[in-house]
């Protein structure tokens, strides 16, 4: 098993709208969609070939409380194929080498499962779904629901 390539960056951060407004306006990232998952304001962001390459969520914890709790990356996303029998076949190689992962999630436009490095980062890895979903409706991302992957 090997990682593909890194498929996305995920980041906490305190104000939404002032960090949709760089990444968006400063940087030439498209906003693909926004919305509320989990209780929280996000917004995912493309440079044009994948369904999303920026994910911002916010915390609502103030700049100068950032220091006290974990602000900057929620995870970091690599592709690891393009089928559930890759996501499966991860799973199995995790479990066999002691990482077994602690999360399966059904985003809509990818289907993945999380696990921690050996320092606590999230890692996020996942394979995506039909193209076609997110081109054709680009709100499909703001989904996630728990993953059944037998």
């Amino acid at each position: 098993m090997k990682v593909l390539e890194l498929g996305h960056v995920n980041f906490w951060v305190a104000d939404l709208d002032r960090s949709s407004a760089f990444y968006r306006d400063t940087l030439g990232f498209s906003q693909v969609a926004s919305g509320v998952l989990k209780e929280r304001r996000v917004a995912f962001f493309s440079l044009g070939s994948r369904h999303h390459d920026l994910a911002l969520v916010e915390t609502g914890v103030s700049d100068a409380a950032q220091s006290q709790v974990r602000q900057r990356l929620n995870h970091i996303g690599l592709k690891i194929g393009d089928h559930l029998d890759d996501l499966r076949r991860m799973r199995d190689w995790l479990i066999r080498h002691g990482a077994a992962p602690h999360g399966y999630v059904d985003h809509c436009v990818c289907q993945s499962l999380h696990v921690n490095d050996p320092d606590g980062n999230v890692i996020e890895l996942y394979v995506d779904a039909d193209p076609l979903i997110w081109a054709q409706t680009p709100h499909a991302i703001v989904c996630s629901s728990p993953l059944q992957l037998e």
